[in-house]
């Protein structure tokens, strides 16, 4: 039994960790309708950037927050010299971000090299717990934890204040919101920072419990965008429900089949398209 609750808080860390990216890669696809192939680069950039400030000194907590903060910098810059000239045009955003993830995944080499890199646990949170007979990383009951009040927290934003309810009426029709005078250029700026500062979260946080190294942003990617569809379009909620399914499986499957682990999650992408298209809590397209 405690071998099963420790197997289980993993896969709920994990997914915790595949849930803050994909809310905010779910958020820019359901309000932008943009197809942002470069999004795994930026949890690849934060993680990499933290580290570099953890190097220079900077403790954990001000390396996340600099991250994080660096890289919606980034997102806007992104949006606002790209992204903006391709609004509605698919396959231009689709060439267009992939061709960004190699450019800043090959940056990222340039600077900081192929050697895989770790990042340590902040001290405040190195220690465990016991589990029975078992131990658990008390870091990662932390990101579960971050996990949840994100969750929280965008529950509110968008349920509670105004800027939710206008990024609600976005996704249902964009030609409203803009006809009532609102700024939609400077709410899409403002969701695709969002997006790119969860993605940053999201990989420094993730640096002390997967490791870092170049590449890993294609294998992140392909997750989020699975959690995306099982989730459903825009939704932040699918994208939670989506991202526990994807770590509880990944975690278990790889004790019970080890070489099948990935395929169950595919599987369950399939059939999760074949019983409901638009995933389990999008909006059903007439």
């Amino acid at each position: 039994m405690s071998i099963f609750s420790v197997q289980l808080l993993t896969g709920l860390a994990y997914g915790m960790l595949y849930f803050m990216i994909a809310a905010g890669l779910t958020i820019i696809l359901g309000v932008m309708n943009i197809v942002n192939l470069a999004h795994g680069t930026l949890f690849l950039l934060g993680s990499y950037m933290a580290f570099t400030f953890m190097n220079q000194q900077f403790s954990f907590w001000i390396a996340l927050l600099l991250s994080v903060a660096v890289t919606a910098v980034i997102g806007i810059i992104i949006e606002k010299l790209f992204i903006r000239q391709i609004y509605g045009k698919e396959l231009e955003q689709v060439l267009l971000t992939f061709g960004l993830a190699f450019v800043i995944a090959d940056t990222a080499k340039w600077i900081w090299g192929t050697e895989p890199q770790t990042m340590a646990v902040p001290a405040l949170l190195d220690s465990s717990i016991s589990i029975g007979p078992m131990v658990f990383p008390f870091y990662r009951l932390f990101v579960v934890l971050i996990g949840c009040l994100l969750a929280l927290l965008l529950w509110y934003f968008e349920s509670k204040t105004r800027i939710g309810a206008i990024i609600r009426a976005g996704v249902d029709d964009r030609a409203m919101v803009s006809a009532l005078g609102i700024n939609v250029g400077a709410v899409f700026t403002g969701v695709f920072a969002f997006g790119a500062g969860l993605a940053a979260l999201s990989g420094v946080l993730g640096g002390p419990l997967i490791g870092m190294y170049t590449g890993m942003e294609s294998d992140i990617l392909v997750t989020s965008l699975i959690v995306v569809v099982i989730g459903g379009l825009g939704s932040w909620k699918g994208s939670f429900i989506g991202a526990i399914l994807i770590g509880l499986i990944e975690t278990f499957g790889k004790i019970w089949f080890p070489s099948l682990s990935m395929l169950i999650v595919f599987l369950l992408m399939v059939v999760v398209l074949i019983i409901r298209p638009q995933g389990l809590f999008g909006r059903e397209v007439a």
